[in-house]
């Protein structure tokens, strides 16, 4: 270990320490399960006091990289394949509330902060610029890149629609496929799916779930040429649709010449260490439209969505739709690329899973 700390950068010595530790850490250099100098040690090493010292390990701790143990140390806890994205079957349950944050962990204050902080000096008065109507093209590019990594999701950003949280994009949804339509809803699931349909004047059938989705005899007798579902985890039932389920639902869609609304709000915090196959990319024809937020991810106070819509329905909803103006500021647009492209957005999901993983004992 050789780190120069430079009293003279411009910047805090403990931001120095921390990207030091960063790097040795991703790199392998530190590997998982291996423990770090301790502080008095490391203090001595770089010739700093061990508050810096403390604060650098804070800041690992925070981003998943390392935890602490009780009169122990500090040990490395990153693993590179944390994230892998090759599709599993059912994975163990969990009955969260969809606001709520335990195990789910807010994102850390001080990671958003130093994002904030960045996103002002690099882009400046480009924060003042309008918006896209369909959302900063760097915002679509990066959700692009991650959904490609994390799900096997391959789309371009043109596909991608930003917007002020789920229920505003329920609403789009609506405005997009017409309100003639009658929409089957999951039974029981989030109200607030049901109440903004119907305030937009949509008929909605409830449709009973079984243990592993939606009641086969159900969705043979609704009228219904809509299907909302919550493939992963489904809130309040916690039931997450089997893969013979997944494709039972792409089936009636294809058959009825409908469109399937997958909203996909919690399979991100799945205590799997590989992540459960979209409907949209088993999905052969343009028959799904992909929901997601950053509420539960990041902070309740994010009111960030995204939609991903079939190529199918991009002239359709340019048509109808295109001329409404983005309704997230662009600064708030900015920092999410930020943290998705600086793999701070996907660190954070790996701790949380992490933190899920142990407390179920898995």
């Amino acid at each position: 270990m050789n780190y120069h700390i430079e009293t003279a950068a411009g910047k805090p010595a403990y931001l120095q320490l921390y990207e030091h530790l960063k790097k040795d850490i991703v790199s392998g250099v530190y590997r998982c399960g291996s423990k770090l100098p301790s502080k008095r040690t490391l203090a001595e090493e770089t010739g700093l006091s061990v508050i810096p010292v403390e604060h650098a390990y804070g800041l690992l701790c925070d981003e998943g990289y390392i935890e602490s143990r009780q009169r122990s140390g500090y040990f490395v806890i990153y693993r590179e394949d944390d994230f892998i994205s090759t599709p599993v079957g059912s994975s163990p349950v969990f009955h969260p509330t969809r606001q709520s944050n335990l195990t789910r962990g807010e994102f850390p204050f001080t990671v958003l902060s130093k994002t904030m902080r960045k996103v002002l000096l690099d882009y400046g008065d480009d924060i003042l610029v309008k918006s896209h109507n369909q959302g900063c093209p760097e915002l679509r590019s990066a959700i692009c890149s991650y959904l490609a990594r994390s799900t096997g999701i391959a789309v371009r950003p043109e596909q991608v629609i930003v917007g002020s949280g789920a229920e505003y994009l329920y609403s789009l949804i609506v405005q997009l496929l017409g309100n003639h339509r009658i929409f089957a809803l999951e039974n029981p699931s989030y109200d607030k799916i049901q109440l903004v349909y119907e305030a937009n004047s949509v008929t909605c059938d409830l449709l009973p779930l079984g243990p592993d989705g939606i009641s086969s005899h159900a969705l043979d007798e609704t009228k219904a040429t809509v299907l909302h579902i919550t493939p992963f985890n489904s809130f309040p039932s916690g039931i997450t649709a089997s893969a013979s389920k997944r494709s039972e639902y792409i089936r009636w869609a294809e058959k009825r010449n409908g469109y399937i609304i997958e909203d996909n709000y919690d399979s991100e915090l799945t205590v799997s260490k590989k992540n459960e196959d979209t409907v949209f990319s088993l999905a052969r024809q343009n028959s799904v439209i992909y929901l997601n937020t950053f509420s539960n991810t990041i902070a309740p106070s994010f009111r960030v969505g995204y939609l991903i819509l079939p190529q199918g329905l991009l002239d359709e909803f340019e048509r109808k739709l295109g001329f409404y103006s983005c309704t997230v500021p662009v600064f708030e647009q900015y920092v999410l690329a930020e943290l998705i492209r600086s793999g701070d957005f996907e660190r954070h999901i790996n701790r949380v899973r992490r933190a899920k993983r142990k407390q179920s004992g898995l």
